[in-house]
């Protein structure tokens, strides 16, 4: 709709005009003259009414709307705003004399040393320390040290801290010292913005008519931000060709989704899935990568902050690959230099021992194991 707005200044002449053309008599439109504030008055009144439909226009249509007032648009379909999501890593606790047990309740809470973001230890059925029957992290005597994962106490993505950024253990851990997390906290997001859910919205009456690829993608990414998804038709998830099968691959960044997450997603996709059919939702399989090169600084540069910065690049660029996507061997050198001005040359690049490209499969995804720069 293209509104033919009016200033005050338009919206005073235009009065004049009309009321000089309809005057069978010389009038007085001068400055202070009475006729010209009563047609000034009027048009204030003008003014401020299209003001109201102008902002009545803005807060009834999806493309306009801002804020509430596009969460009250979007409620009219049953679509809603995704919330903030905490991120997510892992920390690592260590101590000076191992020769006592110790445990580490799940909700200790550890802090970045500005005091700023809060952590809490989460539980990992899956990590070899982990004790159900005391519900956290067990060290054995003659164990220096557990990393556990960790989630941020406060949604958003200020939780996305640095690698060596937590330093703090809010309450002291009989038998354990110190906290630090080796590798950056990744995944925080902050509450899907105005444009995001209109974007999302699109997708979602793409998926109305049909049950489709679409509609099943809408589903997934509709339970929280930042999941990637792949889907496999007719086929198992050990790849067994089955008509008539969908197999769902998703991951939250982490790698390593939860049970409660893949819950979550198959809780949705069951609303829109095709009659007759079947479907499995899965974590994706891990491919690790193992990354060394070496770099040649700029003269008057501090070889070993500048490796770091290229170390934190190259893990953030592998550990944001979606599900199925190829990682090159020769991207590994664009993002080294890419990350530094004062890198001056990249030799020695090896992925997992050569030179060759790590392709996972569809269900695959690639994560860093490790990460040498010299």
């Amino acid at each position: 709709m293209n509104l033919q707005l009016r200033n005050f200044s338009n919206l005073v002449e235009t009065a004049a005009a009309a009321v000089q053309g309809s005057a069978k008599q010389l009038l007085d439109l001068s400055v202070g003259s009475a006729l010209r504030a009563i047609l000034e008055a009027n048009a204030s009144i003008a003014l401020w009414l299209q003001w109201l439909i102008v902002l009545i226009l803005q807060t009834t249509r999806a493309a306009t709307s801002n804020g509430s007032d596009l969460d009250s648009w979007m409620a009219d379909f049953s679509v809603t705003r995704q919330s903030a999501v905490a991120a997510t890593g892992s920390v690592t606790f260590s101590r000076f004399t191992d020769t006592a047990s110790a445990l580490l309740p799940v909700g200790t809470q550890v802090r970045t040393t500005d005091g700023t973001q809060t952590f809490n230890v989460v539980e990992d059925d899956s990590n070899a320390a982990w004790n159900a029957s005391q519900d956290g992290y067990f060290l054995a005597a003659g164990t220096s040290s557990v990393t556990v994962p960790v989630q941020a106490a406060t949604a958003g993505s200020a939780g996305n801290v640095v690698a060596g950024a937590i330093s703090l253990i809010v309450a002291a851990i009989s038998g354990v010292d110190t906290v630090t997390n080796s590798a950056a906290l990744q995944n925080g997001f902050e509450a899907e913005t105005d444009a995001a859910l209109r974007s999302r919205f699109t997708s979602f009456l793409a998926s109305r008519a049909r049950a489709t690829p679409v509609a099943v993608g809408y589903a997934v990414t509709s339970v929280q931000q930042g999941l990637q998804y792949v889907i496999q038709e007719n086929q198992t998830p050990d790849g067994t060709a089955y008509m008539g099968c969908f197999v769902v691959t998703i991951d939250d960044g982490s790698g390593k989704p939860s049970s409660a997450l893949l819950a979550q997603v198959s809780a949705a996709i069951e609303l829109v899935r095709p009659l007759a059919t079947s479907y499995a939702v899965q974590a994706p399989t891990i491919y690790s990568a193992t990354i060394s090169l070496s770099v040649t600084t700029a003269t008057g540069t501090v070889h070993a902050t500048v490796a770091s910065v290229v170390q934190t690049a190259l893990s953030n660029y592998v550990n944001t690959l979606p599900v199925g996507t190829t990682l090159p061997w020769s991207r590994l050198a664009q993002v080294a230099y890419a990350a530094s001005a004062s890198v001056t040359n990249v030799t020695g690049v090896l992925l997992n021992g050569g030179t060759a490209d790590l392709v996972p499969p569809a269900n695959g995804v690639v994560k860093v194991a490790s990460v040498t720069v010299n």
